[in-house]
């Protein structure tokens, strides 16, 4: 079946895009200029042009024309931590497990003035040297009170397949990084370094896809030293 014209016109001028010959926020070509290029009517061009819009490569202002779009829908993002240490030599010691209903928290994780949470502190070593400590909320549902030893929550997410069924990496989160200057007291002392170092914390938190219930609440800090940020774009 052969392609639509406004189709092998849409995707030689997402190319365009794509291939950096627009910058972001650049005036695009006009209807007449593309009509002209191509040789064909207004109306294929148009089409084009708006299947652009819908995927976010253009953006169209009544009398001023179109324009590439500062925010591209077809590009993805992939952001992840770099580890700059064997992860091999990795440990996890859960230094507490604390049920409590502090309104701040029950307020994070979206639960009653009534209800409890769990908090679980682990820090992270390798070769005996800290490098991450992790303030997990847990709501009191998730957590088994009769647990025989702290290590039993030394993986959190293994926790919730084994116990809950509940696959963590496949549910959705929102995870936000920012550099503390100066470490608080408690987090310094955990990570064993000054409060003059900087740490980055890492907020995140984890609901389910069906419900959007949350699932847990994280806080951790890490040893600015121990870590570097790697960002991948990628074109749908």
């Amino acid at each position: 079946m052969a392609i639509p014209k406004y189709q092998i016109i849409k995707d030689e001028l997402k190319q365009q895009i794509i291939s950096g010959k627009f910058e972001n926020g650049d005036k695009f070509y006009t209807e007449a200029e593309l009509a002209e290029m191509f040789k064909v009517s207004s109306i294929t061009v148009i089409r084009a042009l708006n299947d652009l819009v819908k995927d976010g490569f253009l953006v169209r202002h009544q009398g001023r024309g179109s324009f590439v779009s500062r925010a591209r829908k077809g590009k993805v993002v992939e952001f992840s931590d770099i580890e700059l240490f064997p992860i091999s030599h990795d440990q996890v010691q859960v230094l507490s497990i604390v049920r409590g209903n502090d309104p701040e928290f029950l307020s994070k994780l979206e639960l009653s003035d009534t209800a409890f949470y769990y908090c679980i502190e682990r820090l992270r070593t390798t070769e005996d040297v800290p490098y991450m400590y992790h303030r997990t909320y847990l709501p009191e549902q998730y957590v088994n009170s009769n647990f025989p030893e702290l290590g039993y929550y030394s993986s959190i997410y293994q926790r919730f397949k084994l116990d809950y069924n509940i696959h963590m990496n496949e549910e959705n989160f929102t995870e936000t990084n920012e550099i503390k200057f100066p470490t608080p007291n408690e987090e310094a002392e955990k990570l064993q370094i000054s409060t003059d170092e900087p740490t980055v914390l890492q907020i995140r938190v984890t609901k389910r896809r069906d419900t959007q219930q949350v699932l847990e609440y994280v806080e951790t800090y890490k040893k600015w030293n121990f870590y570097k940020i790697e960002l991948v774009s990628k074109t749908n």
